[in-house]
């Protein structure tokens, strides 16, 4: 997005999976472990953060107070510094790649599949199929639901059928809500996710999702009308701001790394070296790719 909007910020990228090589003091991690990098700099000592909310830190740390160094938070990089705490253990028999899916690739997304309590009996509606709502796919087919996805993109909308979506629909065609109400025999679908951070696609999840059923908004964005009487007391909805998911379920999203490995195969469509960075982001803006990964030794 940084790159898109033409934004120059201090440190770039925040997924990252790699080896500990120096440690400040005896703590969680020892030198040589593999791990994966979690977002953000939270204090670790407020309520939340304790609460393994840390994503909804109330008094996020300043890497560049804290060190008097300006460097070290972006993770397009080949060092950068860390909580011991914000380091999650890699299983022996998961590689980088696929761990380092553990942060954005599947977290925000499998983060929503939680609250919403996402299982085989569900019909979920992905809105947005980029490298978070192909993530999306992943997690919902992991637990055994039906997938629906709405995509423009055809690389992309491909890709999410070759993840387990039964059907992509482009939302640029007329009558999408009504194929959706059409798939549920007139009902909606149980559980919508909104990776897209488009107004309108937003919109169409709500108004596409049955009665009391659940809406998780994981794409950022602007503005959206939200009716209260007709969306929420009559339609009675629940809504979920989704943004990464608890600390205590780390090992449950390794569970999950662990059982889709062929998924994430495909859901990774593209690995390059750090040198060739610039083609990366041109890369992405095409839309032709899953998830693209950088190793930063290359």
């Amino acid at each position: 997005k940084a790159y898109k909007a033409g934004h120059v910020c201090q440190g770039i990228g925040h997924e990252a999976a790699g080896e500990v090589v120096e440690i400040a003091q005896p703590g969680k991690v020892k030198v040589g472990d593999r791990v994966v990098v979690m977002p953000q700099l939270p204090c670790g000592k407020c309520a939340l953060c304790l609460q393994g909310e840390y994503i909804h830190c109330e008094h996020l740390d300043n890497l560049t107070e804290a060190t008097g160094y300006e460097g070290g938070g972006g993770t397009y990089a080949q060092c950068l510094l860390k909580q011991d705490w914000l380091l999650l253990p890699i299983p022996d028999d998961l590689s980088y790649e696929h761990a380092g899916m553990a942060c954005c690739g599947l977290g925000p997304t499998f983060g929503a599949m939680q609250l919403m309590q996402v299982d085989a009996f569900d019909t979920v509606l992905v809105t947005g199929l980029g490298p978070v709502g192909l993530g999306a796919v992943v997690n919902a087919v992991y637990r055994g639901a039906r997938v629906i996805g709405v995509e423009a993109q055809p690389f992309r909308a491909n890709l999410a059928q070759e993840l387990g979506a039964e059907t992509v629909i482009d939302p640029a065609a007329e009558g999408a809500l009504e194929r959706l109400l059409e798939l549920t025999d007139g009902l909606g679908v149980d559980k919508a996710v909104d990776c897209s951070g488009v107004a309108q696609a937003q919109r169409l999840c709500i108004d596409a999702t049955r009665r009391k059923g659940h809406v998780a908004f994981v794409g950022e964005a602007g503005d959206l009308t939200l009716n209260v009487s007709q969306d929420m007391i009559r339609k009675g909805l629940t809504l979920h701001g989704t943004w990464h998911y608890n600390l205590g379920d780390s090992a449950r999203i390794m569970q999950v790394i662990r059982g889709c490995g062929d998924l994430l195969d495909k859901q990774i469509t593209h690995t390059c070296p750090m040198s060739s960075v610039q083609e990366a982001f041109e890369l992405q803006l095409t839309g032709d790719c899953g998830k693209v990964v950088l190793y930063p030794w290359e």
